[in-house]
């Protein structure tokens, strides 16, 4: 019987060495590694599922270990996010949640899953205090009111 090139992932050492795999395939070439950079992420997300330690830790703070991890400064999430400075500022400094295509750059990029920046955190920005959540950071406000 033939071994299988990926199997389902046992150890904190294999999810390493998937991540880095799956890192290397999608830089090289996505169309001609699809089918294994596929395999490979639902491989890594069923180990991100059972094994998540991001519980406790809001989105932002998880990106900022994460941009550490990888030697990645704010001006590399331009690129990343396609965002402007601002925007990447406002985000790392809690006056703006992060929206659902962020979360989903956020997640293809550092190949873990979703849920870990798709949770409730505080905002700081004064227009925003009135919400407990980042939830309804994206919605329109209506900061002046007519009397008239």
């Amino acid at each position: 019987m033939k071994k299988l090139k990926y199997t389902v992932i046992k150890s904190k050492k294999q999810y390493d060495e998937y991540c880095n795999i799956l890192e290397k395939l999608i830089m090289a070439d996505k169309e001609k590694y699809s089918d294994e950079i596929e395999l490979l992420t639902v491989l890594v997300e069923k180990w991100d599922n059972e094994h998540n330690s991001f519980e406790d830790v809001d989105p932002v703070e998880l990106l900022k270990s994460l941009m550490n991890e990888n030697n990645l400064k704010a001006k590399d999430l331009v690129g990343i996010l396609d965002l402007s400075k601002g925007t990447i500022s406002k985000i790392l400094n809690y006056q703006k949640g992060l929206s659902k295509e962020t979360i989903r750059k956020l997640s293809n990029y550092f190949s873990i899953s979703q849920e870990a920046f798709n949770r409730p955190y505080k905002l700081a920005n004064e227009v925003n205090k009135r919400f407990r959540n980042a939830t309804l950071m994206n919605t329109k406000k209506n900061l002046k009111k007519n009397f008239a």
